[in-house]
């Protein structure tokens, strides 16, 4: 079983950034793929982002490429996730996921989620 907590969530303005974190409860969160995804009101979740476990191999949605950077940190077992230039369409719940194999769609274990609201 993995837990997972995301922080970092809150209202900023249009343009501006914030970085999202996700701690991990397990040992071996090294062998795992984390992705986020997102949720607007009246929307379905989507894909935003994913790494492998090692690193090496990181995915992003169309709609981010360019603003958001995903990279992670085994020794702490932490994810996170960099958004610059944030519009107001970023606003949603984003949720924090991970897998043993990486995916922008199925994933086993998913925290919380973190609120951001962009305001323009």
């Amino acid at each position: 079983q993995v837990q997972l907590v995301e922080s970092g969530g809150g209202l900023v303005q249009a343009g501006g950034s914030l970085r999202l974190s996700c701690a991990a409860s397990r040992r071996t969160f090294s062998r795992f793929a984390l992705g986020w995804f997102r949720q607007a009101p009246g929307k379905e979740r989507e894909f935003v982002a994913t790494i492998s476990w090692s690193g090496n191999t990181i995915y992003y949605a169309d709609s981010v490429k360019g603003r958001f950077t995903i990279s992670r940190d085994n020794a702490k077992n932490t994810v996170y996730l960099q958004m610059n230039n944030l519009k107001p369409e970023d606003t949603a719940v984003y949720y924090c996921a991970a897998d043993r194999s990486i995916s922008k769609t199925r994933y086993d274990y998913w925290g919380q989620g973190t609120q951001v609201t962009v305001s323009s």
